[in-house]
């Protein structure tokens, strides 16, 4: 059977929250350990892989629908007007990656409590999220997008890889599935050889729009292809 591509991943992938009581094979965890080492070098974040720890999504403090989570990402890094921004780009890196290892996933802003001895900060460092890693019961359900139009400024002039990139953008998972974002293809600025996209949060009383550019960006730029643009 052919491996999953992330562009596959994209549209299989669905929020989870029930979770099967099934270990995560060990070369499994090798190929996502290896994928966090690789982006905390590059990027300067201090992710870390949690496994076999049933307290960070269960008991008072941890709240939602979730259940059997035992394995989860703590996305961490250095405070920083940036940090949440990464945290949605990288993160999403490894969302897919999990995906396409037959795992699932769900982004957690809140549901879960900080579970004493399970990851290290250091100084100057915070914790933005956590992401619960699994087999689920069910491969989750897709949820209700908003229009191509109201996302971004995409048409039948405007370029066909901006448009892939916007429909793959539109399948990014959001905080409450709220869509704060807008993807605008700029063209050819300041006598540049490549054209310019802007991608802008837009403010939500819920929070965590930073970090849902950051995962808009990354969908954006595996359907659009990199070397098609330039971020603005």
């Amino acid at each position: 059977m052919a491996e999953m591509t992330l562009l596959e991943a994209i549209q299989a992938r669905h929020s989870v929250r029930k979770y099967k009581d099934e270990p995560i094979p060990e070369e499994v965890l090798a190929v996502l350990r290896n994928k966090v080492w690789e982006i905390n070098r590059q990027a300067g974040l201090h992710i870390q892989l949690v496994t076999g720890e049933p307290k960070a999504f269960s008991g008072p403090m941890a709240y939602g629908s979730f259940s059997g989570v035992k394995n989860y990402l703590v996305m961490a890094g250095k405070k920083g007007e940036d940090l949440d921004e990464k945290i949605g780009y990288y993160g999403e890196q490894l969302v897919l990656l999990a995906q396409t290892l037959g795992l699932n996933s769900c982004w957690a802003g809140l549901s879960y409590r900080k579970v004493a001895g399970t990851y290290e900060l250091a100084d100057g460092e915070k914790i933005g999220c956590y992401i619960a890693l699994g087999y689920g019961e069910t491969h989750g359900n897709g949820h209700k997008v908003k229009g191509i139009k109201e996302i971004s400024n995409a048409s039948d002039v405007t370029p066909r890889w901006f448009n892939k990139g916007v429909n793959a953008a539109i399948l990014a998972p959001t905080a409450v599935n709220q869509q704060k974002f807008y993807l605008e293809y700029l063209g050819f600025r300041d006598y540049s050889k490549v054209p310019k996209v802007a991608a802008k949060p837009i403010f939500s009383m819920v929070g965590y729009s930073k970090m849902d550019l950051g995962i808009v960006k990354y969908h954006f730029e595996l359907g659009a292809g990199k070397e098609n643009f330039e971020w603005l």
